[in-house]
């Protein structure tokens, strides 16, 4: 028995294609369906390998769909704000959390406890700003976290005034901050996986660091009992999946020196090396200022090159960088979305002369340098044919175009979002078939598009009624 997509495009030409039982390709040409396959007309509709979103935080995806949207465009001002946290207050039971993400500092500068208990006052709030980098808490999580209590020992990223009062701000603190909440109800991966099937997308990386043995157990559980369909690579994996933990693949190590506090050379170096170990594991480093990219890739350079190693972001590349960039062998994951959802607060808040260099694309590739489009998740829109229209056109939110000159065609993207180069026998099914051909779909690239969606030859999204 098997799942005959007949008369899809592949690779320009039409043609019929059978995916086995077992998963796998199994053919390719003019087929002739026996009386038990099942029969899906593909009407000349693009046949694509799987997407990938090589850069995404899992968890944190699925938590901020649960969570308060605290930022542009959905959030705008302090009132808006208010009323966002105090709607959520309503609805939320005594003693539990509300969670924000998504804050940008446009909406009412940099909070504090006291500003934030001015909006909610009688239950702990915790607001993610949308750099994933800091997150601000009123008085009374606070009081729940015990950072008033004299004698505590917290970490450095607790930020306290000149008096020694805790602020409410805490930077790059999510793995103390979720020990010290406790355990909350596991967030809904199912919504995750089929979100990401509905966008065509067959594999993903997760770029959380440091992950946790329970972090890694709950998604093994999620890949296990299907609710995420996708292939997972996680970056923040210290070590090989272990029995019972089939599903995920280690990934190249991620290394995330603070944005505000870089790491020192020989900090970032030792990481480095540690991270590769005996067996020169390769490295995933986040790099979002020049000053960091420079430093990475000296590191890099002495500590010696692994295959696989990446840089994260790649924000700020200066073409004098370039020729040094493209030596070390690098990868970088980008995410055009960025210029999309937040271009015109880097208009103005990116130094006048890193704007010209902001999330580079066109001017990597034409210097040879491997490129993958990602998003960023949940800090950016997890749908890849967003990105793919963001790196077409570079257009910010108020129209304004950042870097025309690395405007990328869209055809360029979407094959760069492939998870694999192209369809053939013998492969996964891990297949995205579209309503349109693909030179219709590169012309206007959109989620809607995707008609059906295979994982391991199993149907995720769209289901066999609707489309035989």
């Amino acid at each position: 028995m098997a799942l005959i997509l007949r008369d899809v495009e592949v690779a320009g030409r039409r043609t019929d294609v059978a995916v086995s039982g077992d998963g796998r390709i199994a053919a390719t040409g003019h087929l002739r369906p026996r009386p038990c396959d099942t029969l899906v007309e593909g009407r000349g509709g693009a046949l694509l390998p799987g997407l990938a979103d090589r850069h995404v935080h899992l968890l944190g995806l699925a938590k901020s769909l649960e969570s308060v949207d605290c930022g542009p465009p959905r959030t705008r001002t302090a009132d808006e704000l208010a009323a966002a946290l105090r709607a959520r207050a309503t609805e939320t039971a005594s003693g539990s959390w509300i969670r924000g993400v998504g804050y940008h500092e446009s909406v009412a500068g940099l909070l504090d406890r006291d500003r934030m208990d001015a909006m909610v006052h009688r239950l702990p709030v915790r607001v993610q700003h949308r750099s994933g980098a800091l997150w601000m808490v009123n008085s009374a999580a606070v009081r729940s976290l015990g950072l008033d209590e004299p004698g505590l020992t917290v970490p450095d990223g607790v930020e306290r005034d000149a008096a020694g009062r805790a602020t409410g701000r805490l930077w790059r603190l999510d793995s103390w901050l979720r020990r010290r909440t406790g355990p909350s109800p596991a967030p809904d991966l199912a919504a995750v996986g089929h979100r990401y099937a509905s966008y065509g997308v067959t594999a993903v990386h997760d770029a959380t660091p440091e992950l946790e043995d329970d972090t890694v157990a709950e998604l093994s559980r999620a890949l296990h009992d299907g609710r995420l369909p996708q292939r997972v690579t996680l970056l923040g994996a210290g070590r090989a999946p272990r029995p019972g933990e089939e599903g995920w693949t280690r990934g190249p190590y991620k290394l995330l020196p603070p944005d505000h506090d870089m790491w020192t050379y020989d900090e970032l170096l030792r990481r480095i090396r540690a991270a590769r170990g005996s067996g020169g594991h390769p490295v995933a480093v986040h790099a979002v200022t020049r000053e960091a990219l420079v430093l990475t890739l000296v590191a890099l350079g002495e500590a010696g090159p692994s295959p696989g190693d990446r840089i994260e972001h790649a924000a700020v590349v200066p073409r004098e960088l370039l020729p040094r960039l493209g030596e070390s062998g690098v990868r970088v994951v980008t995410q055009p979305g960025f210029i999309a959802e937040r271009g015109d607060h880097y208009a103005t808040e990116v130094e006048a002369e890193d704007l010209p260099h902001l999330y580079p694309h066109a001017s990597l590739l034409a210097a040879g340098i491997p490129v993958s489009p990602s998003s960023d998740a949940p800090y950016s829109s997890p749908d890849p044919w967003a990105a793919v229209r963001a790196a077409r056109d570079r257009r910010a939110p108020g129209g304004r175009v950042l870097g025309s000159l690395e405007r990328v065609p869209a055809s360029v993207t979407l094959t760069a979002f492939f998870s694999r180069p192209a369809v053939r026998p013998g492969q996964d099914a891990d297949l995205c078939l579209l309503h349109v051909p693909w030179k219709v779909a590169c012309e206007e690239p959109s989620a809607g598009l995707v008609r059906m969606t295979l994982c391991r030859g199993r149907v995720v999204y769209g289901g066999l009624t609707e489309a035989g």
